[in-house]
């Protein structure tokens, strides 16, 4: 059958809301550029009438773009406080949230005094918040995460959550500390927050393709920007500038992008895989620029109901670029890719079709979700599938750069740190290249991964 394409369990009244909102907003996703002077229809606060402080820690593109969209989810809010390790990020995100604001500029209220520069600056700014906004490399992510939790903040914070092990585990403990203290948490994780998606998920939970028995999960692509060393930068600098080239900060792209279509595996499946084993390396982006980590994994990843998922990401031009999933089931398949969603029975029939072109920008929906749940007394809870859905993504990562099996239960306990503790600048880089500016890159059948 046909569906016009909304979340079955939305009321008409929340259709219209979110479509008005999605018309007045300021579109800013993931690497998107900011469009100046577009304002939006606030959520009506129900039960709460208080004014509540945001802090954003972490300026970069996607951190100004959360900001910008936490500011327009709600009438009461403003933003009182930005943290950057760089003075320069911070300024000029300062400036991209003022342009954007446009009229609603008033909400941009952060004074000099309360613009942190360096590594300590991140507690500082949630110290003077209500919600905090976190959006650094996510290296950072637990060590801001806890702290966050431990000073009773509602918290939106982007995916992954971590980039290795032990970072997973204080990340679960918070977030079990978070629900048990009523504070709401949203991860980045967009698309649970996406019509398309939760439409489909709507009729797997009714039984739409029987019990899912494989899939493939696609993120398919050229690459992102690489930043120039300059030679006044120190080795922990040109690292925190190139972040995303260097596994402490960044995880690897298969964590880092990757994660949204593993993420939707899990949620489809209903589980978190027992064993992945795979393979990867570098073969287009290999410069002393790309770091340490690769430009291609493939995974299999094995599923305790038996389901096994391949998963492959790309960062390679000129290659077919795919970013998608596609699931077998026992009576019919689901695939979904952009703002589009497909259910088909074995012998051919649609079942159900989403064409999402009109749905809101689920990077929006998420802040509206999130300021709708603090002020009705909701809780929202998504830390601690944002937690395993990294750590899925960390055991992808583990068997392509080892060579070998890898299972649940062996990664989660491991002790290997890649994120020290108590950095600052006058620190050695966690990793260096030899004299020839070369970093060492893993090497199956030698890396130790756990």
């Amino acid at each position: 059958m046909k569906n016009s394409g909304k979340n079955q369990n939305s009321t008409d009244q929340e259709k219209k809301s979110r479509r008005d909102f999605v018309k007045k907003s300021a579109l800013f996703t993931g690497g998107a550029m900011l469009l100046p002077n577009l304002q939006m229809n606030a959520m009506v606060n129900v039960l709460n009438d208080k004014k509540l402080k945001i802090a954003l820690v972490g300026c970069g593109g996607r951190g100004t773009g959360a900001a910008v969209q936490a500011l327009n989810a709600d009438d009461n809010v403003e933003l009182v406080a930005m943290a950057d390790a760089f003075e320069d990020r911070l300024q000029s995100s300062f400036m991209n949230i003022a342009t954007a604001l446009g009229e609603n500029k008033k909400k941009l209220n952060v004074k000099e005094k309360n613009k942190f520069v360096g590594f300590d600056g991140a507690k500082k700014a949630m110290d003077l918040a209500d919600v905090v906004i976190l959006a650094t490399p996510p290296g950072f992510r637990p060590e801001h995460f806890e702290y966050a939790v431990n000073s009773g903040k509602h918290v939106f914070m982007e995916k992954p959550v971590a980039t290795d092990v032990p970072g997973v585990r204080k990340v679960l403990a918070a977030a079990k500390k978070a629900k048990e203290s009523k504070l709401n948490v949203v991860v980045g994780l967009q698309r649970h927050y996406q019509d398309n998606y939760l439409a489909a998920m709507d009729h797997l939970k009714k039984d739409a393709i029987g019990k899912i028995v494989s899939g493939q999960v696609y993120w398919n692509s050229g690459g992102v920007w690489v930043r120039e060393r300059k030679p006044e930068q120190t080795e922990l600098e040109y690292q925190m500038r190139n972040w995303y080239y260097f596994n402490w900060l960044c995880g690897d792209h298969i964590l880092e992008q990757h994660i949204h279509n593993i993420d939707v595996a899990n949620w489809f499946i209903g589980e978190y895989p027992i064993s992945a084993q795979g393979m990867g390396g570098r073969q287009v982006r290999t410069g002393k620029d790309h770091g340490e980590i690769y430009d291609h994994h493939f995974v299999e990843f094995t599923y305790p109901s038996g389901a096994v998922i391949a998963s492959q990401c790309r960062h390679q031009p000129e290659t077919m670029s795919r970013v998608s999933e596609f699931f077998q089931g026992t009576k019919g398949t689901v695939s979904t890719e952009g703002d589009n969603a497909a259910i088909k029975g074995w012998d051919g029939s649609t079942i159900f079709e989403h064409r999402g072109k009109d749905d809101p920008n689920p990077y929006e929906v998420e802040h509206v979700k999130l300021f709708e749940s603090i002020r009705n007394g909701g809780v929202i809870s998504d830390a601690e599938n944002g937690a395993k859905s990294t750590m899925t993504a960390i055991l992808g990562r583990m068997a392509t750069y080892s060579g070998k099996v890898v299972k649940w239960d062996e990664a989660m306990a491991s002790n290997l740190v890649l994120v020290p503790e108590n950095l600052t600048w006058e620190s050695p880089a966690p990793v260096n290249p030899n004299a020839d500016g070369w970093y060492e890159i893993p090497t199956p059948g030698k890396t130790v991964v756990i």
